[in-house]
């Protein structure tokens, strides 16, 4: 779709941003969660229920014009829901074994995983200069997590690996949303999806456990990590996303490592050492120019 007078780019990109930053709020609620003992499976799954029970309210409200009887919608939601029940856990266990600065910043080489599957599909041919983009990722990566010295970086190598698998968990989601915005409503779209995510983490979560979420002092965490981190933040970025190109959107959904990076040591007193600030400017920095490269390119 393409922007409209009542629905600019720049609106688009307002949007993707305020969903980045919930989301990036909701990633120090979960740290402060899981500091507190609770699982990141149970945190998940708590995470995706709300959420889907926020998206489902607002479905039952506007029901017209769902496309729900369109398979399309239902295929690319699912696929959606896939990556979204992906990045939710992978995430989780990324700040569980490290903090929430590294998980959020690794899960944004998600653009380099994107260009890597294109180059082994043949969709884009590898350039020098791509080539050298995504090394210099990885080299940013190898100093933010500091895997050479894992006693002294705060992270373990499960860590790091769950960083990235949230990174690639990010790019099916984003196509996925990408694809399904067309074929309905953007409740229709996140009800169908984060139904997935209920449904698949249920099960690590446990029913038991998951239950327990209702009757404790933690609740009022849980719906504020829930509202914000899922439902809300989605139903911006799906409206975003659905007047920007994905590379802008991606560029522009930075906001969220900056904002958890912030919150990590302003909330939860972590702290990060010269090289591994010097990582993440260098991720963010080559990520930022691929993905400006792509939408020049494009434009």
């Amino acid at each position: 779709m393409l922007p409209t007078k009542s629905h600019p780019a720049g609106t688009g990109a307002v949007l993707v941003a305020l969903a980045a930053l919930c989301w990036g709020l909701s990633g120090g609620v979960a740290g402060v969660l899981i500091d507190g003992g609770w699982e990141p499976s149970v945190v998940s799954f708590s995470r995706g229920a709300i959420g889907f029970l926020f998206v489902f309210a607002w479905l039952l409200m506007r029901p017209r014009g769902s496309g729900l009887g369109n398979a399309r919608l239902w295929s690319w939601s699912v696929l959606a829901g896939l990556g979204v029940a992906g990045n939710f856990t992978f995430y989780f266990v990324s700040i569980a074994q490290g903090s929430v600065a590294v998980a959020a910043t690794l899960m944004y080489s998600a653009p380099v995983f994107v260009y890597l599957v294109s180059f082994a599909c043949r969709l884009e041919r590898p350039t020098p200069l791509k080539l050298a983009a995504i090394v210099l990722a990885m080299v940013g990566i190898i100093l933010l997590t500091q895997v050479y010295k894992a006693s002294a970086s705060g992270i373990t190598l499960l860590g790091a690996g769950a960083g990235l698998l949230a990174g690639v968990s990010y790019a099916v989601f984003i196509f996925g949303f990408k694809y399904a915005a067309p074929h309905g409503s953007p409740q229709a779209v996140l009800s169908v999806a984060f139904a997935v995510v209920a449904v698949l983490l249920i099960w690590p979560a446990g029913i038991g456990r998951a239950t327990t979420v209702l009757d404790t002092a933690d609740l009022q965490l849980f719906v504020t990590l829930g509202v914000f981190g899922a439902g809300l933040s989605f139903a911006l970025y799906v409206i975003g996303l659905r007047h920007v190109a994905p590379t802008v959107a991606s560029i522009v959904a930075m906001v969220e490592p900056v904002t958890a990076a912030l919150f990590g040591v302003a909330v939860l007193d972590e702290s990060l050492a010269g090289p591994q600030v010097f990582g993440m400017v260098l991720i963010l920095s080559t990520v930022t120019a691929l993905s400006l490269g792509s939408s020049f390119k494009r434009s």
